[in-house]
This record gives C-alpha cells, sequence and structure tokens, in this order.
C-alpha cells in the first residue's frame, strides 16, 4: 500500500484527486498537504508513514511552491530519495527542466475532462503499485 501526500492548495483540484481515486478504485492512503511547507511538516512529523510514499505536488501554490519544496526536500538526508511526481496545470517548459533537475519521477499536466484525468490517475497508480520502492 502506498502513502501518497497530494501537496495542492485548490480544493476543486483535490477533490478532482479524491474522485479519481474512488473511480479508479484507488485505495491508497491519501494524505493532504496546502503548500510545500505543510507537505515538509506532514513528511517530517510521521503524519505521512515513512513507507512507501509518494508525492503528487502541484507548482503554483502560496507560502512554499512546488519548486521551492522540491528545492527543501531534496536537501533533506532524510527525505531526498522520497519519489514526486509533478501534477500541475503549468504546460511551462522552464517549469518542466526545473522539475526534472530536482530529479522527479515524472512530470504530469492535469487534464481538464474528467475521463482523462481518472484514466491518468489509474495509470499513475497502477505504475507505483508495482515499482519497489526505497
Amino acid at each position: 500500500m502506498l502513502n501518497i501526500l497530494l501537496v495542492d492548495d485548490d480544493s476543486v483540484d483535490v477533490m478532482n484527486v479524491q474522485r479519481a481515486f474512488k473511480k479508479s478504485n484507488v485505495n491508497n492512503a491519501l494524505y493532504i498537504a496546502s503548500d510545500g511547507q505543510r507537505a515538509l511538516e506532514m513528511l517530517r512529523d510521521g503524519t505521512v508513514p515513512a513507507s512507501n510514499r509518494l508525492i503528487l505536488l502541484d507548482l503554483n501554490m502560496p507560502r512554499m511552491n512546488g519548486l521551492e519544496f522540491l528545492g527543501a526536500l531534496r536537501s533533506d538526508p532524510e527525505l531526498s530519495t522520497t519519489p514526486v511526481v509533478v501534477l500541475t496545470t503549468s504546460n511551462d517548459d522552464r517549469d518542466r527542466v526545473r522539475s526534472y533537475a530536482h530529479h522527479v519521477a515524472g512530470y504530469l499536466v492535469k487534464p481538464v475532462t474528467s475521463p482523462d484525468f481518472v484514466e491518468l490517475m489509474a495509470a499513475l497508480n497502477a505504475y507505483w503499485t508495482r515499482v519497489e520502492m526505497p
């Protein structure tokens, strides 16, 4: 079972992920943080269990955005190997390059339509449930 931390400040996007997980029968634990700072707190204080962690990260957030979060995550020896998949509306090549420079496992642009998004979440879950986690 995966412990998925969704880092996203948009409540509609959070609901879309939850709905897509439900429609795809994704039964992994889902934790929510509204910005990078809160996500780091949840990872460090054990709110999100240390085993089998996966982070789904939006880039555009207040307080600490996704790229700032990635910098902090990768510089923390306890968290640096945590897999991160960027899940964002940003189709900007600069964001993509900066994200991969922080060793993200993938960069996904959120589809606008619900069926596409459900399919994307199902594919993501199928992949990560088969991967050997650090």
